[in-house]
């Protein structure tokens, strides 16, 4: 039987320096978000705070400094974002592009595209979204069904995405289409993954619509964005026709492993911690003692996973089991905290805890979906075992 490993990952010297400076950083530019905001502050958008970081240089830390990056180590990449998610930081801006877009060029990309949007990203000017998932193809994205016909224009795309997140404030898109149908017949499932290929679309470009999708406390990440006869120009594809597919996958272990997977409720643990700070009971005591044990293993072997891709592997299986194991844990946090607090959700004046309690009730459920869903990431965790 094939098996998967989490081989401990030691930070070089000189990490803590880095972790007060972003420490200070955050203490003076994001000391008035409320509580209740800093729960999933990588879904927060905030441009303004984006561009501060990128001035640090914080955004792009390890590409190459032609394009305007830091040449930095991922390991130290890593602490920074530790750093931010933790302290409640509201990164979404740039999130996307940062973790997986600006990678996705450096691999797949032209010149001429790195040279027109990496540094933008740098600079935290130009922000991305990502168009996988439609109405019938969540996490089954072999079911994609956005269309792209190559015209003596360009591409002509057609179709529709759902659940993309920040599109309504992004500047561009990495979307995954289907140029190919010859593969799309009925019995032919196995090899519905080919036809597909990725395009850089801007956002702006005539003939696309983005209707935002409110969550259930009025916030608004996720969007659907259609396609109407929207024209492509033929060099905005992004890597090789017909090879969206493997291209797509490859980015799944940067956005499955990171420490995002395990933080989104960290800042109802830490108001936990606080409310428990003046005398704690047994009961409360000892969850606390659970929940830090858990985030500490959680940390642990997301930590190994930046290093498995800092020394160039491509640990996809210990990825699916980072986001599978950190999303059950972001999602029971307030559970198991609504369970041993008295908070009274109807109150006029909440006190932070019972904030972002409330919040995290109504927003962590569609934690999971981000990624992909339990039974995809189990899907690859058995195939990775050897074991369907």
């Amino acid at each position: 039987m094939q098996s998967f490993a989490f081989d401990p990952v030691t930070l070089p010297r000189g990490m803590s320096g880095l972790r007060d400076e972003v420490r200070a950083f955050v203490q003076s530019e994001a000391r008035d978000v409320p509580a209740e905001r800093r729960a999933n502050s990588w879904a927060v958008f905030d441009a303004t705070f984006s561009r501060k970081l990128a001035a640090r240089g914080w955004i792009g830390m390890t590409w190459p400094k032609r394009y305007g990056g830091g040449e930095r180590s991922a390991l130290e990449r890593y602490v920074v974002l530790e750093e931010l998610l933790a302290a409640g930081a509201p990164v979404g801006a740039h999130w996307i592009a940062d973790r997986q877009s600006g990678p996705a060029l450096l691999r797949y990309g032209s010149e001429r595209q790195r040279d027109r949007l990496l540094p933008a990203i740098v600079r935290g000017e130009c922000f991305f979204c990502i168009g996988m998932s439609e109405p019938n193809a969540g996490s089954d994205l072999a079911s994609v069904r956005t269309r792209g016909v190559k015209t003596p224009e360009g591409w002509r795309i057609n179709g529709q995405k759902v659940w993309t997140t920040h599109a309504q404030q992004a500047h561009m898109m990495i979307a995954l289409v289907r140029t190919s149908e010859a593969n799309m017949a009925p019995g032919n499932r196995s090899k519905r993954h080919e036809g597909l290929s990725q395009f850089l679309i801007d956002l702006k470009t005539p003939g696309l619509t983005v209707r935002p999708i409110a969550d259930l406390v009025g916030d608004v990440h996720f969007n659907e964005v259609f396609f109407d006869d929207v024209l492509v120009p033929h060099d905005m594809l992004l890597g090789v026709e017909g090879q969206g597919w493997q291209q797509c996958t490859s980015e799944l272990s940067l956005e499955r492993s990171g420490p995002e997977r395990y933080l989104s409720s960290f800042a109802l643990f830490v108001e936990l911690l606080r409310a428990a700070s003046g005398g704690a009971s047994e009961s409360l005591r000892d969850a606390v003692g659970r929940m830090a044990a858990e985030l500490w293993t959680l940390r642990q072997m997301s930590l190994s996973v930046a290093g498995q891709l800092a020394d160039g592997r491509d640990p996809i299986v210990e990825a699916a089991v980072v986001k599978d194991l950190g999303n059950s844990f972001e999602q029971d946090l307030p559970r198991r905290v609504q369970a041993i607090v008295d908070a009274d959700f109807g109150a006029p004046d909440m006190p932070a805890l019972t904030r972002v309690l409330a919040t995290l009730v109504q927003t962590s459920p569609s934690f999971s979906l981000r990624g992909g869903t339990r039974e995809i990431l189990r899907g690859i965790i058995a195939r990775g075992l050897g074991l369907r």
